[in-house]
């Protein structure tokens, strides 16, 4: 019997799988690049909370575990902020993570007009890249980090979502 995966809306119940499925999921990059004093590998469970409360968390649910997670906001200036964006390495290559892209940039765009969606990912993550090209992304700048990390900066703009036709 299949279970179904199901993208939703992040509880505060959600927390400690959500943070445990950050620190599965960004160990091989933290191998990638010899660093394992990262941001998410690091985070506390507290920090984790107070971000559930100030930005929009989706997560995939197969039954009760969450195999899949990212979360954002709509800045000031109409900028999708999209951050996180981190799928269980089994439930991987299944269109997961663009599952989750296209519904966090939904409810953003319900926050208000978005001028463009933006993220980063590391230079040396190939997968995440091919990912977010195949979503739409485009590189518009990478920033070097330090001498074993640069940051590669995408942008996509939103589209426009089709008229309802008229009777």
């Amino acid at each position: 019997m299949g279970m179904s995966v199901i993208i939703s809306a992040a509880v505060a119940e959600d927390a400690e799988q959500i943070l445990k499925l950050q620190y599965l999921g960004y160990q091989p990059e933290a191998e990638l690049y010899g660093d394992w004093a990262i941001e998410p590998l690091t985070q506390s469970l507290e920090n984790l909370r107070d971000e559930l409360l100030q930005q929009h968390v989706f997560v995939a649910r197969l039954g009760d575990e969450v195999v899949g997670t990212v979360r954002g906001r709509l800045d000031a200036e109409g900028v999708g902020r999209i951050e996180r964006l981190v799928v269980h390495p089994r439930m991987q290559r299944h269109g997961l993570g663009g599952r989750l892209l296209d519904a966090l940039e939904r409810r953003l765009a319900e926050d208000g007009p978005v001028e463009a969606y933006r993220l980063f990912t590391g230079h040396r993550s190939l997968g995440n890249l091919r990912l977010y090209a195949r979503q739409g992304y485009r590189q518009t700048g990478v920033e070097q980090v330090s001498s074993r990390l640069s940051f590669v900066h995408l942008e996509k703009k939103p589209t426009a979502l089709p008229l309802a036709a008229t009777a």
